[in-house]
């Protein structure tokens, strides 16, 4: 899979859609400067800093000297290179801690993770994107590149074809125009009349499994968490390797564990918190 495929698939703002007189152009430059460390490169010059952010070098040179001066960026020594530092994390940090749809389902994941010695997680949906909110990796991890934080293409994904499969025909039409429609590997599914029909099976049948169209050599399936008017807002997942498992197997032994554990979820939320 592309190293950037994990880190950032989202499209970028339209820079001609309207904007309202309250937003303030200077934060979003800022925030472009720390997406700039989204791809691959850990460490950046000013020149790749301001051609990643679509930036011109002034500007890139004071926003990088303010948030280096507020701890979020550090120069890297003998090198003309910059770093995020760990000040970033706290942001993580905060939403981990304030998200109580992960104080709910770590208990269940965990369950999973420790009696199928499997890797399971909790993703949720952000616009085209699954994020990685949750993750317990069980005996055989399948991937290390993913971590808490990761995001795919919702469309592209297990996890993300169960959400949309308990959203309305129209937001899932909204999720796909968003959708750059390049595949992460050589099974990846494009074609966008077969994505759609991939979330209506999903829908039917309750639970979602998808080989190798993210990762080579993994199996995922997911199930949908949904809130008290049965829309998706989240899925739980197990990945699987094919080294050791089939399709058929996983259906038949791990797809029951995903369901009863998001729909455990949900109605633990019911008595919640509304979303």
């Amino acid at each position: 899979m592309p190293e950037h495929a994990i880190a950032k698939s989202r499209k970028p703002r339209d820079p001609d859609a309207p904007r309202s007189s309250l937003f303030v152009g200077s934060t979003e430059k800022a925030f472009q400067v720390l997406h700039a460390f989204d791809g691959p490169n850990r460490h950046l010059t000013l020149i790749d800093i301001a051609r990643t952010s679509g930036l011109d070098r002034s500007a890139t040179q004071r926003l990088v000297h303010t948030l280096e001066a507020l701890g979020y960026l550090e120069r890297i020594p003998e090198t003309r290179n910059y770093g995020l530092t760990t000040k970033v994390l706290q942001f993580s940090y905060n939403y981990v801690r304030a998200n109580e749809l992960i104080d709910k389902a770590s208990p269940y994941l965990l369950d999973i993770s420790r009696r199928l010695g499997e890797t399971t997680n909790l993703l949720e949906l952000d616009g085209p994107d699954i994020v990685f909110v949750a993750r317990f990796p069980g005996q055989h991890l399948v991937n290390i590149d993913i971590v808490v934080g990761a995001r795919l293409p919702a469309l592209f994904t297990a996890a993300g074809t169960a959400i949309l499969s308990r959203l309305s025909d129209e937001s899932v039409r909204e999720v796909l125009a968003q959708t750059p429609l390049d595949p992460l590997t050589h099974y990846t599914e494009t074609d966008p009349d077969k994505l759609l029909e991939r979330v209506r099976k999903v829908a039917r049948r309750g639970y979602a499994v998808i080989e190798n169209e993210t990762v080579l050599g993994d199996i995922s399936v997911a199930a949908p968490v949904t809130d008290h008017g049965g829309i998706g807002v989240a899925a739980i997942n197990i990945s699987v390797p094919t080294s050791r498992w089939s399709r058929e197997r996983v259906e038949a032994e791990l797809a029951q564990h995903v369901q009863v554990a998001a729909t455990s979820i949900s109605k633990a939320r019911l008595t919640g918190y509304p979303r």
